[in-house]
């Protein structure tokens, strides 16, 4: 297969948390508590709602794709266009019950051949923002 032939890419991040589901779930849905841990937003976790996330760098128009409360989120991320997020990827999250806590897993599918710097980025920053969501969680905002 050529490059430019290539599948899209995924990328897999996990994280154990001491809180049980309902509270992951919580940080992942209410809008003001994402603001804490990913970016400004005005989320509402029902299907086929569309939000977009605020930072400086712009505007990521998304998409609400599934809700299976407690144990599974996903948005489409970025509407494809400039100036609404030039990708279109999946994030899924995915929250399991592990001994008295979580095992959060995250998702990110859909990486074409021209998103490869995206893709690096993404790499590079979800488990960062996976950390900042364990504070959010811990902490019990």
């Amino acid at each position: 297969m050529s490059r430019t032939e290539r599948a899209p890419r995924t990328l897999h991040v996990e994280r154990h948390l001491p809180q049980p589901p309902a509270r992951v779930w919580r940080a992942l849905t209410k809008s003001w508590l994402v603001e804490q841990w990913l970016m400004s937003n005005d989320m509402v976790p029902e299907v086929g709602r569309r939000f977009a996330f605020r930072a400086q760098g712009g505007l990521t128009r998304c998409e609400v794709l599934a809700v299976e409360e407690p144990c599974r989120l996903a948005w489409r991320w970025g509407d494809g266009r400039k100036g609404g997020g030039a990708l279109r990827t999946v994030v899924t999250w995915t929250l399991e019950p592990s001994g008295e806590g979580t095992l959060l897993r995250l998702e990110h599918a859909g990486f074409g051949v021209r998103d490869e710097r995206a893709c690096e980025a993404m790499r590079a920053g979800w488990p960062r923002v996976l950390a900042r969501l364990a504070e959010v969680v811990g902490e019990g905002r």
